[in-house]
């Protein structure tokens, strides 16, 4: 798990955030352009495949180019994660 996440100090909508390279057992919503605190993106909200809870969004596009390196990539809020199996 560690090796996906990609930075460890990210704010969410509900608190901190993790970004990870890639994320399993979710789904993605539509894209839509939100202005977050890094400038504006467009965004995909992404849900839990199994209780279709909102977990965090999916970078489509960044257009400040010092936000480039968000595309493609996912937040998770804190506040929607379970520790499992010992990993902080």
């Amino acid at each position: 798990m560690e090796n996906q996440i990609r930075n460890w100090s990210f704010q969410g909508s509900q608190g901190r955030a993790y970004l990870f390279n890639s994320v399993v057992n979710v789904g993605c919503g539509p894209a839509e352009e939100r202005v977050l605190l890094t400038g504006l993106h467009a965004v995909a909200d992404i849900y839990c495949e199994c209780c279709k809870t909102t977990l965090g969004w999916k970078y489509e596009h960044a257009f400040e180019s010092s936000q480039k390196y968000k595309e493609g990539k996912f937040i998770i809020e804190l506040a929607h994660m379970i520790k499992e199996n010992g990993w902080d």
